[in-house]
C-alpha cells in the first residue's frame, strides 16, 4: 500500500464512530475505500473483518456496559449470524461479490425508506420475535460477501419492524463480534493474512472510536437515531446500486 497508515487510522475511526453509534456502516465505508484504491474484493473484505475482530469486541463490550444489549435478541442473532458469515466468506473467495451488490442495495433502500417513514410517526416499540434466524443468516452472509452489511441488514430490519433503536443497535453490535471472528477465521484459512498496514490502521482508528460511539448511541433520542439511520442507509444503498450498475 502506498498510502500512509495514518489514512487508514482516520478511515477506521470515522467508520467505527458511525457504526457504533448507528449500528452499521463500518464494513461498508471501509470496504468502499479499499476497493476504490484497487484492493480486490476478497482481500478487502478479509482485511476489514480482521480489523473488525478488535473493533467489534471493544464496541460490543461498550454497548454491554452502557446497557444497550437485549440478551434474548443477542442470543437469537448469534448462531445463524455465524453460519451465514462463514458461508459468505467461503463463497466470496470463489465468486465475485459485485454481482449481488445491486440486489443488496435495493433491499437496503427499501429498509431505509421504511425507517424514515416510521421516524416521522408515533414510535411504538415492540419486541421482534419472529424470523430472526433467516435475518441473521442473511446478514452474516452478505456481510462477508460485500465486506459489510451485518449492521445495515440486521439493524435496519429490526428497527423497520418496530424494535427499539437503542437495543437493536447494541445487540447487533455485540453479536457482530462473534460473526466477525468466524468470518475472519474463514478468510485466514483460505487466503492467509494480507495487507497488514490496512488492518493495523483500521484497527487502531476503530478501537479509539468504539467507546465514544456507544456513548453517543445511549444519549441520542430514539427518533433522532431512526432519522439518522434511515438517511444513512438510503444514501449508502443508492450509492451501492449506482456503483454496481455504472
Amino acid at each position: 500500500m502506498e498510502l500512509n497508515i495514518v489514512v487508514f487510522i482516520i478511515v477506521g475511526f470515522i467508520a467505527q464512530l458511525i457504526d457504533g453509534a448507528l449500528g452499521m456502516a463500518y464494513g461498508v465505508s471501509s470496504t468502499s475505500f479499499l476497493l476504490s484504491i484497487g484492493v480486490p474484493p476478497a482481500a478487502a473484505s478479509a482485511s476489514v473483518h480482521t480489523a473488525e475482530v478488535f473493533t467489534t469486541f471493544v464496541s460490543g463490550v461498550s454497548h454491554w456496559k452502557f446497557g444497550n444489549v437485549d440478551k434474548k435478541l443477542f442470543k437469537k442473532l448469534l448462531i445463524p449470524g455465524i453460519i451465514g458469515g462463514v458461508i459468505g466468506a467461503y463463497v466470496l473467495t470463489a465468486v465475485p461479490g459485485n454481482r449481488i451488490k445491486p440486489f443488496i442495495g435495493a433491499y437496503l433502500l427499501i429498509m431505509g425508506l421504511m425507517i424514515l417513514r416510521k421516524a416521522f410517526k408515533v414510535i411504538k416499540e415492540k419486541r421482534v420475535e419472529t424470523k430472526i434466524l433467516p435475518l441473521a443468516t442473511a446478514g452474516g452472509f452478505f456481510d462477508a460477501i460485500g465486506g459489510g452489511g451485518w449492521g445495515p441488514i440486521v439493524t435496519s430490519t429490526l428497527m423497520a419492524r418496530g424494535h427499539s433503536p437503542r437495543f437493536s443497535i447494541g445487540s447487533v453490535n455485540l453479536a457482530e463480534f462473534f460473526v466477525t471472528v468466524a468470518e475472519a477465521a474463514t478468510f485466514f484459512t483460505i487466503l492467509g493474512l494480507i495487507h497488514w498496514q490496512v488492518i493495523v490502521g483500521l484497527l487502531i482508528g476503530g478501537v479509539i472510536a468504539a467507546p465514544m460511539a456507544a456513548y453517543v448511541c445511549k444519549r441520542l433520542p430514539s427518533r433522532a437515531l431512526m432519522i439518522i439511520v434511515g438517511i444513512l442507509i438510503t444514501v449508502l444503498s443508492i450509492r451501492t446500486i449506482y456503483l454496481a450498475l455504472f
